[in-house]
This record gives C-alpha cells, structure tokens and sequence, in this order.
C-alpha cells in the first residue's frame, strides 16, 4: 500500500486518493478485517455497534471536481467538507435544494459533515416535500466496492444515467455497500427571501390539517412543521414560503386567506425565519442527550396517532413534513418504544433510531425491520456489492 496514497495509524487508515480507497479494501478482505466507513465521524453514532478492525475515512478526499452554475450541478470529492460546499454555491447564489440535516447537536459530536455522508445517508430536510430527498438531487457517483472496484454510475445531468440506477441505491445505504469517492448533485438558485406564517394554539390533529391544506393549495409551502406546547414555547404551526419579496405579500395573503378558519398567523421573515427552520431541521429541540431520539416517517394523517403511542412512552414530540415526518425524544431505558411505534406504524412507514446508548442500540433494531422477502434482497444486495461482509459489517442490521 502506497504511503503516497494512505495515511495509516493502529486503528485509522485516511486514503489522499481513490487509489489509496482500493488499496484499503483490498487489504481488508485479504486479511479478514472488516473496516468501518466514515466521513468526519459526525453520524458515528447512528446504527447498531460495529466490530471492526479499523476505520477508513474519506476526510483527505476533498476538493470540488466539477462547478457549472448555469447547469445547476456541482461535482466534490467525498470527504469535502459540506459548508465548503455550501460556501461554494453561495458565490452564485445557489444551494443544495434538500436542506440537509445536521446531526451534531443531537448527537453531539464533533468535526464537519462531509458531502459524501450527507449522500450516503440520505439526509433531507423540511424542504424534502417541494424539492426531494437527497437522492433525487443525486445524479452521479463515484466508489469503490467490498470487492475492491471503483465504478461510477449517473452523470452531470438528469437525463445522463444509463444502466442499474447505482446512484439511488447508494442514497441511504450508509457505507454498507461501497466507499463513495465523488457524488455530484443538482442544486437551485436561493430566493431572494422567505416568510414564514405561523399559526399558535393548534391541537396535533387541527395543525396536521392545516398543514395539508396549506402544501396542498397553489403557494409553493417548502417548510411545514408543528410544534406542540411545551416544544417552543406555545404550540406553534409552521408553513414557509420562499421566493422574490413582491410574492411575499401576495402568496402569505393567500394562505392566510385559505387558512383562516384555523387562526390568524403572525409572520416570521428573513433571518428569524431562517433561524427557526435551522432549528426544525436538526430537531434542536430534542439536543439534550438524556433521551433516545427516534426519527418516524407515517402518513401525515397517521402522525398524530402515531405521535401519541410515543408520548404514552413518556416521549415528547414534533412533526415536520407536513406531519410526515415525527420526531420523538423518550426515556433511554427498555426498549424506548420500538415494540409500541413500530407495532403503531404495522407496515405502513418506518422509524430510525437516530440516538440511543449503544448497549440499546445493540438490542434493538435501529433502522426499520424489514419484511422477509425484502430481507433476502437487501442480503443478496450486500453480498454482490461487498461478498466478504468489510464494509460497515451490522450498521443496518445484523448479519449484513
């Protein structure tokens, strides 16, 4: 293995190249030493307990590969750093449409979030519902296999991807089934503004229609999120609106118009309501790390009913996504509710144990159990990709 390409310590190996990413595999299925996959280590502590032999880290992989703002697409290397990124965009007024989650206040952990990860992981955020996760904005990628292979999938435009759909299949697997080297991904101009209406002393179910009703009129909602009491202060529900200032009026008028029969709102604008949706976002509400964190995707009509077996936990929650999308702070001991939300759900969603005490998150299943068929899949998936079981061995689920 090069010195040139690999940086090594007992327990760190930090490849300066694609190359070096290979080498690392390759030694691991020689020797039998499965590796764990990582960025700058901010997620580290999402997914069940690894035993590996070593970590491989992306973190020397940097660099911007491929810029082109009037094609809205941007190429980086894995281990980019993601406000260099964003600091990038922000020369042309541009950004990432899908508002990625920041995990590191409810994790607290340390360093940057890389590109890589934040594709890897599939992190989205309020703006998921008018834009996409992070994999529709996905259109290409680059990595190397647990066989060793570097191979690249997707392009630099939408309509540029030929062969298995490589680049959504790696959206979401957590490092389980290659080291992505490089992703490029779409990317939207910034609006000049965004207003937020904000509607206080709504109960789950009267919010969750407002909301819907709100994403489902004319006025382009890119945030809708409640806040029961206690969360923020008094019960808060949230609908954001983005674009020139002249809209504004016109558009937050009209929702107001729509909405009445569920209050009049007072309205956030610029930075304040930028600042609440960073909030809203990383579920800052819940940082505290007394508590196991839960991240539950239902049917915004089911949210409510959903939400209310996790406060019968003793859980605390809010909604984003329009009420698809809860999140659900209860007590670390037990199982912290797995049986009582997944039995809940019955099929028809899935939950993610964000945060947990690992001795819990060996026990329980932290990414949703899947059905026996699909069970097979996902193992037949990893064996292809990763024969010799090196690479993140167990993040997801046992045995894989």
């Amino acid at each position: 293995m090069s010195v040139a390409k690999v940086q090594k310590t007992a327990d760190l190996i930090a490849p300066r190249d694609e190359a070096g990413v290979i080498a690392a595999v390759n030694e691991a299925r020689s020797s039998g030493a499965p590796l764990e996959i990582a960025g700058s280590s901010t997620k580290r502590a999402i997914g069940r307990p690894m035993q590996t032999a070593a970590t491989l880290t992306t973190a020397k992989l940097t660099g911007v590969t491929l810029y082109e703002p009037s094609e809205l697409v941007i190429g980086a290397k894995a281990g980019t750093p993601l406000k260099a990124i964003e600091k990038e965009l922000e020369k042309n007024r541009q950004r990432l449409p899908f508002e990625p989650v920041d995990y590191r206040k409810v994790l607290a952990s340390e360093g940057e979030p890389t590109i890589g990860a934040v594709a890897a992981a599939n992190l989205s955020g309020p703006r998921r519902i008018y834009a996409g996760a992070a994999r529709d904005c996905l259109i290409g990628v680059r990595m190397v296999t647990g066989r060793g292979e570097a191979i690249k999938s997707g392009g630099r435009v939408m309509k540029n991807v030929t062969g298995y759909d490589l680049v959504k299949l790696s959206a979401g697997s957590w490092g389980t089934l290659g080291v992505l080297t490089e992703v490029t991904l779409k990317v939207l101009p910034v609006p000049e503004t965004e207003t937020t209406l904000v509607y206080e002393g709504l109960g789950d179910k009267q919010a969750i229609a407002c909301l819907s009703e709100g994403l489902g009129s004319p006025f382009e909602v890119t945030g809708a999120a409640h806040l029961p009491a206690g969360i923020d202060g008094a019960a808060k529900t949230l609908l954001r609106i983005e674009g020139f200032g002249e809209q504004m009026t016109y558009r937050s008028g009209e929702l107001k118009t729509l909405l009445r029969r569920h209050g009049v709102p007072a309205l956030l604008q610029g930075d304040a309501s930028q600042a609440l949706w960073v909030k809203v976002r990383d579920a800052e509400f819940f940082a505290a790390q007394d508590r196991a964190l839960w991240r539950i995707s239902v049917m915004p009509s089911r949210g409510p009913e959903v939400a209310a077996v996790a406060t019968g936990a003793g859980g605390r929650v809010f909604y984003d996504w329009g009420g698809g999308l809860i999140w659900a702070a209860i007590p670390a001991e037990g199982d912290v509710g797995a049986g009582a939300l997944r039995s809940a759900i019955a099929g028809k969603g899935h939950a993610t144990l964000i945060r947990a005490p690992e001795a819990i998150r060996a026990s329980v299943d932290v990414f949703q159990p899947e059905a026996r068929p699909v069970a097979a899949l996902t193992r037949a998936v990893k064996d292809i990709f990763d024969p010799d079981h090196v690479l993140n061995p167990g993040r997801m689920y046992a045995g894989s």
